[in-house]
């Protein structure tokens, strides 16, 4: 129970206090700033306490949406705060200030004083929803008028889908799953509940696919529908009921890559039981995806706080954004996860798993192209000052271990100037060459890892500030991954590529377990973490290693590789639920991913 203090006695013919109570709030009254403030006193040091000005006029979801959101540790609008624990000691100290001043708006000021003590106030955009404290008692009628004339349930609903989906989303899902999320809020379901719902369904669908079957693939592809619906509810009931967690940010973050990555191991199996191994297409289309996303998001870190934007692609962008059709061709031909879903959807159902895997392999890769392309161009073409929180977040994705490290420390001062772009170019494009180039196992591989490695930590031994720096973590993801795939392609051992597919998955999960971390603004996993797992350049050299030493033993590489994507799994999982449901974790929920 959090408590709600006014800040006088209420006014006559007010819901205020039953509006408080409906929120959850334990309603107290005070007759001024220094009764206000003892009362604060009084509350234990773990609560959220609200400040509510008893004139205040207006809808019960604009109190809501300043008083119980989770993510903001103070938030106000008009005649209302809050302040969570943190804060708590900065409202305290503002309210004794106040207690002299005689304040005329009371709840404004506090606001005012926890901005200047350093507390930034969450202020949430109430677009048609009524906040106001009326001066008499015309426009407090005038107010109530203003309050009767909108439906806030209605707001309440429309708030409750992301403001940019894709095109299948939009049409086809979010028109009626937002009145799931309310069906699910209403009794009490939290979104947490509804993201297990979504994965578990999604495993289901993958377990249907396994089985190679004709029914099975139909009950894959209307199960990956469902769990589709679920994934968009989850996100909805959060922004509905404002059930925003630690928790949630993890799940939501997390269960999309493994529902998708999961049905594709099920199609997979699904193939091999009717003669027909797809483990590489299944490999190469995760790759494909994941690399894509590293793309995304170093892009946006890259240019997450640059000084400036003058570049003639992002006006022409900005210039087709006005045209209306053009957004949603725009998004739509890079295939995001509800047009994807849904073309693996009906495809599994009425096709194979090769034609599902080649469908998404060009479509993602056309996408791939057409968004990396756009952003290369508007990095070549604008001037902008990138900061060095946007190099610390680029150093953190491109996941460079110890033996980079060291690389690294030794040409800080006295190694090659050459951009770090064109150093991870010349690192990837070298490796996989000689994979591809000589045959399994060749000694020669080993050499040129190793030579990758020095190019890896050359690539970072300076801030990552070029125009196109961004490119140095999705080209390191690219190296790795492909590296592991052709590899156990091209190995005699059997079950090497489905080994692979787990290795690389679990790396995968580390990868994007970094990324929602800066996202949240508490930086990258901790060092040790890194080092333990090797970081890119160490798991790819030890994987070459492996292959050349057990070329000629059998069935030893598939083993390798499993132990190695055991191992890497615990230790990242391990860490990941430790800091995911731990305090320290930023309270959001995941919108979903960029493309």
């Amino acid at each position: 129970m959090s408590t709600a203090i006014l800040t006088g006695p209420p006014a006559p013919g007010s819901s205020l206090d039953g509006d408080l109570r409906s929120l959850g709030f334990d309603v107290k009254a005070a007759s001024g700033a220094d009764e206000a403030g003892a009362l604060l006193a009084a509350v234990p040091a773990g609560e959220r306490v609200a400040l509510v000005d008893p004139r205040f006029v207006g809808h019960v979801h604009a109190l809501r949406l300043a008083l119980t959101d989770p993510r903001f540790p103070a938030a106000a609008a008009p005649g209302a705060l809050t302040a969570q624990s943190g804060a708590r000691p900065a409202l305290a100290r503002a309210l004794t200030a106040a207690g002299t001043s005689g304040a005329d708006d009371l709840t404004g000021t506090l606001a005012e004083a926890l901005d200047a003590d350093g507390v930034a106030v969450h202020r949430p955009q109430l677009g048609t929803l009524v906040a106001t404290v009326p001066a008499d008692a015309e426009a407090r009628h005038e107010a109530r008028a203003a309050v009767d004339a909108v439906d806030d349930e209605a707001v309440r609903l429309r708030s409750a889908v992301k403001a940019h989906d894709g095109f299948f989303t939009t049409f086809f899902i979010s028109p009626y799953s937002r009145y799931i999320a309310r069906w699910c809020a209403r009794r009490g379901l939290t979104p947490n509940q509804v993201t297990t719902a979504s994965l578990l369904t999604a495993l289901i669908a993958a377990g249907c696919a396994a089985t190679g079957e004709r029914g099975g693939y139909v009950a894959a592809g209307v199960l990956l529908l469902v769990s589709f619906v679920l994934d968009c509810t989850d996100g909805q009931l959060a922004r509905y009921a404002l059930k925003y967690s630690t928790m949630g940010a993890w799940l939501d973050a997390t269960f999309d890559r493994a529902k998708e990555y999961a049905l594709y191991a099920g199609l997979a199996l699904g193939a091999a039981r009717n003669g027909d191994d797809v483990w590489a297409l299944a490999l190469g289309a995760m790759i494909l995806m994941t690399c894509r996303h590293v793309v995304d998001f170093s892009f946006n870190e890259a240019n997450h706080d640059a000084t400036a934007n003058t570049s003639p692609t992002a006006a022409l962008s900005d210039r087709l954004d006005s045209l209306g059709w053009t957004v949603w061709a725009r998004r739509m031909i890079i295939l995001p996860i509800g047009e994807r879903w849904a073309m693996i959807a009906v495809l599994t159902a009425v096709t194979n798993p090769r034609i599902v895997f080649w469908a998404l392999i060009i479509g993602c890769a056309f996408g791939a192209c057409y968004t990396t392309a756009g952003r290369v161009l508007r990095s070549l073409t604008r001037r902008a000052k990138r900061t060095d929180r946007a190099a610390q977040a680029l150093a953190d994705l491109a996941d460079s271990g110890p033996l980079a490290g060291i690389v690294a420390r030794v040409l800080a001062r006295t190694g090659p100037r050459l951009p770090g772009v064109v150093l991870a170019a010349v690192a990837t494009g070298a490796l996989l060459a000689t994979v591809l180039a000589r045959p399994f196992g060749d000694r020669q591989i080993v050499i040129i890892a190793v030579f990758y490695v020095v190019l890896s930590g050359a690539a970072v031994a300076r801030p990552l500030k070029g125009a196109l720096d961004w490119l140095v973590p999705p080209l390191f993801r690219a190296a790795e991954y492909t590296t592991v795939l052709v590899l156990a392609a091209r190995s005699d051992s059997a079950h090497a590529l489905p080994a692979a597919f787990g290795l690389v998955a679990a790396v995968a999960y580390h990868h994007y377990d970094t990324v929602y971390r800066i996202r949240g603004g508490t930086g990258a996993p901790p060092a040790w973490l890194v080092r333990v797992t090797g970081g890119h350049e160490g798991r790819t050299l030890l994987v070459t290693v492996l292959a050349a030493l057990l070329a000629d033993r059998g069935d030893d590489f598939t083993l390798a590789l499993t132990a190695l994507a055991v191992a890497v799994a615990l230790v990242v999982l391990v860490e990941s639920i430790r800091f995911w449901v731990s305090s320290g974790a930023p309270a959001v929920h995941d919108e979903g991913e960029t493309a």
